[in-house]
């Protein structure tokens, strides 16, 4: 049997209605998890490593040596894979990875991490944010306990330039998009902020 499970979140500073559910399948998100940021680990791979075969290396176009009456081993080129400078048996290749994901089973992983870190997520107005100073931003966060010992990911509609300039010499703060948020930045997280618009965003693009 499978259990809905709904969250709601609200606001910590503003009047602004911001709910928003996350309806998971009990116990059926977990190992989506581990299968998205297996994607994304796969997906980052550049693929160039290379070796060559026996037929790429130069050289070896001649028989070192004949084939009976010296005594030692068979050999019709110097660049066997068994010689020194020879080639590469089942060496690495460039490749592409490619590894599937449907949409469905990365929402559901979203939604699953967002439940499963529900008491370290706080929603708080967007326009406090947009601070001009890296000081008046660092005292906000304290403002609401949020501390910067650890972790933070900061999940905004859309990124202001005073939003940037203030957060980009913070150490431990990672600046996101509500549109591209992934498993991989939440799980690096230890606490998640996430703004009002953002928060609609999210289950607008995750939660419907």
């Amino acid at each position: 049997m499978t259990v809905q499970k709904i969250v709601t979140y609200s606001s910590l500073n503003t009047n602004e209605e911001c709910a928003i559910e996350l309806k998971v399948l009990e116990n059926s998100g977990n190992y989506l998890i581990h299968k998205d940021v297996l994607r994304h680990t796969v997906l980052g791979k550049q693929g160039t490593r290379s070796t060559k075969t026996r037929s790429e290396v130069n050289g070896g176009g001649r028989k070192p040596w004949r084939q009976k009456g010296t005594g030692r081993a068979r050999a019709g080129s110097n660049r066997s894979p068994l010689w020194r400078g020879g080639g590469v048996i089942f060496g690495p290749k460039p490749k592409i990875g490619n590894f599937k994901l449907n949409q469905k089973e990365r929402n559901l992983a979203l939604q699953t991490l967002l439940y499963n870190n529900r008491n370290n997520i706080s929603v708080i107005s967007e326009d406090i944010l947009n601070v001009q100073k890296t000081k008046e931003f660092i005292g906000i966060l304290k403002t609401y306990s949020i501390s910067l010992d650890k972790k933070i990911l900061i999940v905004v509609s859309k990124k202001t330039k005073e939003l940037f300039l203030s957060s980009r010499n913070v150490p431990n703060v990672e600046l996101i998009l509500a549109s591209n948020l992934n498993t991989f930045s939440l799980l690096k997280a230890y606490q998640i902020v996430i703004t009002v618009p953002a928060l609609n965003n999210i289950k607008e693009i995750y939660c419907d």
